[in-house]
């Protein structure tokens, strides 16, 4: 997987590129940790994401938690793929989608 970060200001996006599984979970995961001090919007973005896994999703809901506490996490550009399987574990309801 491959994740390219580019940040303004307050506001962090990621692009996550390839496939968010077991093996590239922690690398998102100690990459994320590293970067939301001070962030008031992170962006996840998926366009050139192939697919995710339970650890993947995991990785998703932990950023979740920590932009509640301090602004907003928006996920764009879903794939019908992942955007089944968010629907499929109930993470429509839990991220924004856009």
């Amino acid at each position: 997987m491959n994740i390219v970060k580019t940040q303004e200001g307050n506001k962090l996006t990621i692009a996550l590129e390839g496939r968010l599984d077991t093996m590239t979970a922690p690398e998102l995961d100690q990459e994320l940790r590293s970067s939301l001090e001070g962030i008031q919007e992170l962006v996840v973005d998926m366009a050139q994401l192939e697919y995710v896994s339970s650890a993947g999703l995991r990785v998703l809901l932990s950023a979740q938690k920590v932009m509640n506490k301090q602004g907003e996490m928006v996920v764009r550009n879903v794939s019908e793929q992942i955007m089944e399987v968010f629907e499929v574990t109930g993470f429509t309801d839990i991220l924004n989608i856009q």
